[in-house]
């Protein structure tokens, strides 16, 4: 998915380049390149991310578990 990001960029880049004015290369740059990749990679990004959200909150809930055993006097050793 980079690559491709990193490719068109590029792309974008090199027509931006051949404008005939700074302004002009400028908004072709922002407006055919940088602005669309990353709308692109943010909406390709978001089930990574909430992966990535629910994991974090699997893991605040066990360490919460266990905080609360261990504030109990229970440390679900065997033995113990």
């Amino acid at each position: 998915m980079y690559i491709v990001a990193l490719a068109w960029t590029y792309v974008v880049l090199m027509m931006s380049i051949t404008e005939t004015s700074v302004v002009a290369g400028v908004m072709t740059f922002l407006f055919y390149g940088a602005i669309p990749v990353s709308i692109i990679l943010y909406v390709m990004g978001t089930p990574q991310r909430r992966r990535r959200r629910l994991l974090a909150e699997k893991i605040r809930e066990e360490e919460a578990a266990e905080a609360k055993r261990m504030a109990a006097g229970q440390t679900g050793e065997p033995g113990a």
